[in-house]
């Protein structure tokens, strides 16, 4: 039977957990991930989603602060490990990665080599992308770069935003963890070296200002930055009053839709106080849907029109 230590953090990473504690052919003899954190409004410690689940199944969880540590090194490798399992964790350094016999293995949340980073699910929708997958590769020392074992394919429809798509890829994901590790303890894996190519695009950490509407921006180009950061950590602009609004769903006009409309320069925002609130960018009308004003609850268009004296919108 197959030793196994599972490293992750997020709700991301506990369907590959459960699956992995379903098949009688591996034993997870130990969780490893993050220290508990502040968090709410009394900031207490919250323990991530993935201690959470070890603790239902009582398994053994470590959560080092610092996984150069001798002590914590020590400790895992105590647990003899096979096979390290990874999703949604931390880099991880080469004494760690290549401590079990059978190497470490890791989900990502793209079709590598593309998207290689913290934030693929996010990137791809922000780019516009119609599909997209995940990926299970063997770790080395640079991020997201090691063989690849095997990917599966997810379609990305017109509906899909950064919530709906997390759901899918960890689906999908822990799935293909199980195929993965299965492989593995049959001997039957492939390892693939990653094919390098100028036309890659990279996965960055979201940072605030990712999320920055620019309206010299097509109004496509920004539909789908709002698609790739909705419900969090959400597309944001300021109204002409200065106050922050963010954004959850919005969508390009169509050509026919605007035609014959003024709406003035880049920027502009124009609304009919009812039903709809549109800015002109470089490239078209962006009809923004779903909102949230600071202070307030999110709602509908058609509801924070009401809430609001349109007439900020005409100065």
């Amino acid at each position: 039977m197959l030793k196994i230590i599972f490293m992750g953090t997020p709700e991301f990473a506990v369907p590959t957990l459960e699956a992995l504690l379903g098949w009688i052919g591996c034993e997870v003899v130990a969780v490893v991930t993050a220290p508990d954190k502040p968090a709410g409004r009394g900031r207490q410690l919250a323990e991530s989603a993935v201690k959470q689940a070890a603790a239902r199944h009582g398994l053994p969880v470590l959560q080092p602060t610092n996984l150069k540590s001798p002590e914590f090194q020590a400790e895992l490798k105590g647990y003899a490990a096979d096979l390290q399992v990874v999703v949604a964790f931390r880099m991880l350094p080469e004494a760690v990665w290549n401590m079990p016999p059978r190497g470490s293995i890791n989900i990502h949340a793209s079709l590598l080599p593309q998207y290689r980073g913290a934030a693929p699910i996010n990137w791809a929708l922000i780019y516009g992308e119609t599909q997209t997958g995940v990926t299970s590769f063997f770790l080395r020392q640079e991020i997201d770069t090691g063989d690849l074992i095997f990917q599966d394919v997810v379609p990305i429809t017109a509906d899909d935003d950064f919530g709906t798509l997390y759901e899918k890829l960890k689906t999908t994901g822990a799935i293909l963890a199980l195929r993965t590790v299965q492989a593995i303890a049959a001997g039957t894996a492939p390892s693939l070296p990653q094919a390098e190519s100028e036309t890659l695009r990279s996965a960055p950490k979201i940072q605030k200002e990712t999320g920055r509407l620019d309206f010299t921006q097509p109004a496509t180009a920004l539909a789908n930055l709002v698609r790739g950061l909705s419900p969090i950590p959400t597309a944001f602009t300021q109204l002409p009053d200065g106050r922050t609004l963010k954004v959850f769903k919005a969508q390009p006009l169509s050509d026919e839709e605007a035609s014959g409309l003024d709406t003035g320069g880049v920027g502009r925002w124009n609304t009919d106080g009812r039903t709809y609130l549109r800015v002109q960018t470089a490239n078209g009308l962006l009809d923004v849907l779903d909102v949230q004003l600071e202070g307030k609850k999110r709602m509908p268009i058609a509801d924070f029109l009401r809430g609001i004296n349109d007439s900020i919108f005409n100065s």
